[in-house]
């Protein structure tokens, strides 16, 4: 196995806060714990050698044990180290972003939806033809399903998501006015809409913090100890109460990215992973960095992304067109 690598020192009296008004932690204390201070010398003009006494060194004592740190494993350790691997994330991710084509809230829906059980790849390669179609809910509501159905084909499992879309598109035109609405209480009456598709939508097209619980996040989150939950809306619950609620939204993306890209399923590529060294799960996936380079995805290992229409920063290659891979 592979040396872990150490964690880049930062400015800790820059950092924010976490909930309690407590110091943030040192980085490279992967379970969130400051290093211990260093013992009393057993004697001397200000102590006894049994540690007992009174007066000023007493109060002195009184006082340094009521600023030690966070125990290891305490729920302001386990915050302070959460927020942590954000921070480095989005040094990592800085062009992060929802990976599926969308120019308005609608086409995003729709995008969310097709990508169940696919990859965001094959859905950006999907859409284009099934929007230059279907421009508008109305029109997407009167859709012939065998017709639907075919645009719809790569993606898999396109008979029931031709009928999901089809509901969708009239529930939209019918109850809506043919516009997505922005509240999730809304969203979420559509038909075959959950909580996940409702926060890619809000966040990403009307800009209201939440958090998205897809296989990777869920995945990522459980290895790096921020929570045990197996059920997403009870995950979600978890990690929103670690961060502030602006982060919501990004802190989804930049998970997703690193999942997709070096922390992978079956074999993470731990020895290329920038956050080894606050990772609790360290060693779990191939630890030798060459052989680890070879695992990384993307641009993370020179090749195509997602999106056939990439946001202007993001570093890698535009992904290809449906047969031209």
């Amino acid at each position: 196995m592979g040396e872990r690598p150490s964690a880049k020192k930062t400015n800790a009296a820059s950092e924010p806060k976490p909930p309690g008004g407590e110091a943030p932690a040192k980085i490279g204390e992967v379970d969130g714990s400051a290093a211990a201070p260093a013992p009393r010398s057993a004697s001397g003009p200000t102590g006894s050698a049994n540690g007992s006494g009174s007066g000023p060194t007493s109060r002195r004592s009184v006082k340094a044990a009521a600023a030690k740190p966070a125990k290891p494993g305490s729920r302001t350790a386990l915050v302070r180290r959460a927020r942590r691997i954000n921070r480095e994330l989005a040094e990592v991710y800085p062009y992060a972003h929802p990976e599926l084509d969308f120019e308005n809230p609608f086409q995003l829906l729709v995008a969310t939806v097709l990508s169940a059980q696919t990859t965001d790849l094959r859905v950006n390669q999907t859409t284009p033809a099934l929007f230059a179609a279907y421009p508008t809910p109305e029109d997407m509501a009167a859709a012939d399903p065998e017709a639907l159905e075919q645009l719809i084909r790569p993606t898999g499992f396109f008979r029931a998501k031709a009928r999901s879309l089809i509901g969708i598109s009239a529930a939209l035109h019918e109850r809506f006015d043919d516009e997505v609405p922005g509240r999730i209480e809304d969203l979420v009456s559509l038909p075959g809409v959950g909580r996940k598709t409702a926060h890619v939508v809000l966040g990403n097209a009307f800009g209201m913090p939440g958090i998205t619980v897809d296989t990777h996040f869920g995945r990522l989150v459980r290895r790096w100890k921020w929570t045990d939950q197996q059920d997403p809306e009870k995950v979600e619950e978890e990690i929103c109460s670690l961060f502030p609620k602006s982060e919501w939204t990004m802190l989804s993306h930049r998970v997703i990215f690193h999942g997709r890209r070096i922390c992978h399923s079956r074999k993470p590529a731990c020895g290329a992973c920038p956050i080894a060294p606050l990772c609790p799960s360290y060693g779990e996936g191939e630890t030798d960095p060459e052989k680890a380079r070879k695992l990384l995805k993307y641009e993370k290992g020179g090749q195509p992304g997602q999106r056939l229409k990439p946001p202007p920063d993001y570093p890698g290659l535009p992904a290809r067109p449906l047969g031209a891979e």
